[in-house]
This record gives C-alpha cells, structure tokens and sequence, in this order.
C-alpha cells in the first residue's frame, strides 16, 4: 500500500510540474511576445495595409482554435478606419502601400475603408497598390489609389456579383429526413434549400433588388476613382474582359503590370529619394502600436458597443453575441455615471430570437435611464439583427447595409422514416399525457403538433412586428407591409420607414452627443475584449477549463441529440451497469 501512495504521488507531482512548466513556457513566451521592441516611427515613412484575413467589426473579436497562438492584435475594421485616418494628419507619414489581395470585407465595411483611403489621397498623399491578381472587394479599395500595379500572370476579377444557393431537399428525401417547417413572412427565405429545389420568385426577387443595389453602388465609386464612365465597367463584367494583366491595363483597370519592387520604386520617385536610400515602411499592425489616436477629451463619455455576429442563447463567445454576456455589457454600460449615451454598431444577420428579446430588453433600459441610443448598421443587421435594433432613438446604416428581414422561421429535422426503413431502428414509448412524447424526431408528428409550431411561430412574428412598430412609431400593419421577411439595403431602408438616415459610425456618435447635448465627451469602445496572448494564458492557467473542441462538441451534442448523455455512460461503461432503463422527460 505504502509503494502504491509513492508511485501515485509521484505520478501526480509529476503531472503537476510538467503542467507547470508548460505553462510558464507559453506565460515567458506571450511576455517575450509583448516585450518585443515597438519600430519607431521616421518622416516620410509609408503605412503598408496588407492583412491576410477578413478583419472583425471590432478588434480582437474572432474565435480561435485551441491552440492557435497570435501575437499581435487582430485589427477590426473600425481600427484601421481610424489609423488611415489618423495617418492622414500625420506628418511622418506620406503615403500607403496597399496589397488588398487577401482582406475580405463586406460591402458597407468596404465602403468605410474606402473612404479612409479617399480621403487619405484627397488630403494630398499618395497611394500605391500592387497585387498578384485583384478579386472585386481588393480592386473596390485599389481604385482610390494613385497608382495600380498587377503582377504580369495575375488578373482583375471583374464579372458583377451573384448568389448562389444550394438546395438539399431531393437529399433529405432520399435518406429519409423530414425537414418539420414553420415560417412567417412571404420573403423568409432561410428555409427553402430544405423545402425547395430551387429560389421562389419572391427571394429571387429579393436577392435581384439587393445585388442590383450594391453592384450599382460599387461601380459607381470605381467610376469616380478611376474615371471611368459606369457603363464602361459594366461592359467590361458582362465581357468578361479583364481575363489578364495586358488586358486588365489596356481596359484602364490597372496602371502598370510589374512587381512589387517595382511598387517600392514608384515610392522612390515619389518621395525623390536616391536608388540606394529605400523607403520606410511600417505595417498597419506596428502603426497601431504607435499611433496615439484621439477619442476625445471630458469626464463624460459615449459608449460604442459592438454587437458583431450570429445572435446566441448562452454565455461569453467572441465573434458571436452570446445574450448572457452581452446583456452584462449594456447593464455596466447602463450602469455607469461617465456614459452618457450608447451608439449600439451592429453587424448580424440575426439568430436565436429569446436572446434577441433579452438583448433588446437591456437597450430598451438603456433608454428608461435616460441615456439616447443610436444604432449604427454595418454589412448587415437583419432579422435578429433588426430586432435587438428597432426601439433605439435612432437608426443609421450605409446605403449597402443589408437590413429588415423581418420575419420568422422554426425548423426541426425529423429521422424517423431514416431511422425505421433504412436503419431498422424503432422506438415505442409509454405515456403518461396525450402529448408527453410529442416533438420528438422519432414519431411523425400530428396535425396538432404541427398546429403548435405554427402557432409560435406567428405568434414569435406578431411579437417582433409589435417591438418594430414600438419604436419605429409605425402600425403593426404597417410595419407588416414592408416586414415578410424581406431584405432591404439601407437605401430603399430608409425609404420605407425602416432606417432614419444614411450615415457612417462617425456620424451616428456626433448624433449621439446631440441627443444627449454633449460638446465634449470622449469615447469608449465594448465589449472589453482580450489581446490575443491574454486570452491564450488565461485558458493554459484556468484549472477547471476544459478544451474548447471537447467542450463545445459536449455542449453542442447535448443539446442537439436526444439521449446522447445516456449513450455516452453506455458506452464508456466498465463491466456491469446497474442503471435505468429508459429515459424520462419531465
């Protein structure tokens, strides 16, 4: 007994010390990450934008994998607005170099940047591009460039845009899955690959309004750019004509085909510098390390809140708008004496509607405390988007914002002819109550069941016209005409009551500082999120954590597939089970 107490306390002081130590070496290596030497900044420097992923709405706010490590901040869109604004009145900076090729944004964050860099050239400093070939969102930005460079084997993606959907209905019925769907609005569209083979004319429709809008929009701005008339560019998407670098710069698309050194030579001549003396070129990543941006002064602030990504029932996630945590936000946010009003930025397509009513109840006491809420609409604040944005004192987006969609859908996956004909699986049940057993995936269901579902589900829609015409000052009847479910651009949103106005984040604060008569305030930016190592050590050091794929399989599989958690101690059994032999529902 005694040799059993060494060796396992042995194993366990091992254990320990080996845990230890791996976590001192990931602690020494993010403070060696963080101590590394910040660049300084020299006159005639050049600003270099070349990121290599789909920036966030707000900084840092990603999801990453459990052993993926960064060092360095991955810089929102907000942020690299304000440093390309910032860079504009320094004078150490002279111009830009842009590699646009692998930054993926969508079209009113598109527009933001672009306009930073619009003004950036219009303050009288130069930019420069060069990519090894241009996809539409790169070549959107390199138009308000100076000076357009393509290597010589790359091309200018030029072709208009499109959506395309996939239908899975013909699979569902050869395996034998029956898709139970409730829905609520003409034009709520999410449900037809389960029920269609191909669009409705109403999401056609719908679709076609809104890609027409935003293609016209950007090629109007190319054409300004680049001087292009818009029917010109139009010819050239419906020609297909920019196939290669020769014909990208004979069509005036491009301005040179080279290389990048030879972008670094155009820099040269620009700033007259000798052929030995080369550039300096500092990354957006190290400006954001040393840039001092300006927030504003005064005791009193304006709180800018981003709600960036799906809507979900639960608990702190980045890149989702987790109702648990972000109801926590606004209270602080409310609760706080320095914060005077709350410009609330969404970019969501929407989600779970129970933490949307949650979400929407914190901003609503936001409101009740006498603080003004201004929401600013990003790529898309749609349907659960919409709704946590309908009672604020006032509503902006961009005139390419995708928005409404107000509308409702319940959709549940039902086996049971996979699970009887094809994998000779049956279930009997015993019941206490006529519906004690409904809704579940391993019955048909009955028009009484069905009945139920469509039931909540316009009930759900009723209620979400209601909180629409609440704070839009409309009817339910009118806000019903332009809901069903359909998609709008913040253009025609403003048209027909939806959105009060066409305006920039900028624009939506300075509407918050007069709804709340503030002259001088500064701004403060939430959620608080982490830098990346931080949220690396706190997960290496946290004791009780488990590991996010274990956890959110765990988690995702408990919720999803009924008596997972009796199978799992089935499985894992050793020797002899003395357990129940059937699962009761409650």
């Amino acid at each position: 007994m005694r040799q059993f107490i060494k060796f396992t306390f042995a194993s366990c002081l091992g254990v320990f010390l080996a845990l230890t130590v791996v976590t001192l070496f990931f602690v020494m290596l993010g403070v060696a990450a963080t101590m590394q030497p910040v660049k300084t900044l020299n006159d005639n420097s050049i600003l270099e934008i070349a990121l290599d992923y789909s920036p966030p709405e707000q900084t840092n706010n990603v999801q990453t994998g459990p052993f993926e490590f960064k060092t360095k901040d991955v810089l929102g869109v907000q942020e690299i607005v304000r440093l390309i604004e910032h860079a504009q009145s320094d004078e150490k900076i002279s111009g830009i170099l842009l590699d646009p090729s692998m930054i993926g944004l969508g079209p009113s964050n598109g527009k933001d940047v672009l306009r930073a860099l619009t003004g950036f050239r219009e303050a009288g400093k130069f930019i420069v591009t060069y990519a090894d070939f241009y996809d539409q969102g790169g070549y959107y930005l390199a138009s308000a460039s100076d000076h357009i460079i393509i290597n010589p084997i790359g091309s200018v993606d030029f072709r208009g845009f499109s959506s395309l959907v996939p239908f899975y209905k013909d699979l569902l019925d050869k395996t034998g899955v029956k898709m139970q769907i409730y829905y609520a609005g003409q034009f709520k569209s999410a449900t037809e690959p389960f029920r269609r083979n191909d669009m409705s004319p109403q999401n056609k429709l719908q679709t076609r309004e809104y890609l027409e809008d935003v293609y016209g929009e950007f090629l109007t701005d190319i054409s300004m750019n680049r001087k292009m008339p818009v029917q010109q560019l139009r010819s050239i998407a419906d020609g297909l004509k920019s196939t290669d670098a020769e014909a990208a710069r004979a069509l005036g698309l491009v301005d040179q085909i080279g290389y990048e050194d030879e972008a670094i030579d155009w820099i040269q001549n620009q700033l007259e510098l000798d052929s030995d003396t080369k550039p300096r070129v500092m990354s957006i990543e190290d400006y954001h390390l040393v840039a001092n941006i300006d927030l504003g002064a005064g005791s009193d602030r304006i709180a800018v809140v981003t709600a960036e990504g799906s809507i979900i029932h639960g608990e702190e996630e980045y890149g989702v708008i987790s109702d648990g945590h972000f109801a926590e936000v606004l209270s602080k946010v409310r609760k706080s004496k320095s914060i005077k009003a709350v410009v609330l930025r969404v970019n969501s397509p929407g989600g779970n509607i129970l933490a949307a009513e949650n979400i929407l109840r914190e901003v609503k006491l936001i409101q009740e405390a006498g603080k003004p809420v201004v929401v600013s609409m990003s790529d898309y604040a749609a349907s659960g988007g919409y709704y946590i944005s309908a009672t604020a004192d006032s509503i902006f987006a961009q005139s390419n914002t995708l928005t409404g969609s107000i509308g409702v859908f319940t959709m549940i996956p039902n086996p049971h002819q996979l699970l009887n004909e094809t994998l000779g699986i049956h279930f009997d049940t015993v019941r206490t109550a006529r519906y004690s057993a409904s809704f579940t995936p391993f019955f048909d269901w009955s028009s009484e069941e069905h009945e139920y579902f469509e039931s909540r589900t316009d009930d759900f829609y009723t209620l979400f016209l209601e909180k629409v015409a609440e704070g839009r000052d409309m009817t339910v009847e009118e806000v019903n005409e332009v809901a069903q479910g359909r998609i709008w651009t913040g253009k025609r949103a403003v048209e027909n009551g939806l959105v009060d106005r066409i305006a920039n984040l900028d624009e939506a604060v300075v509407a918050a500082a007069n709804l709340a008569g503030l002259e001088d305030y500064r701004v403060s930016n939430y959620p608080k999120l982490q830098d990346p190592w931080t949220r690396v050590i706190n997960e290496i050091t946290n004791p009780d954590a488990e590991t996010k794929i274990d956890s959110y399989i765990e988690q995702k599989l408990k919720q999803r597939v009924p008596h997972f958690e009796a199978l799992r101690e089935l499985i894992f059994a050793d020797g002899p089970v003395a357990r129940l032999p059937v699962v009761i529902d409650y």
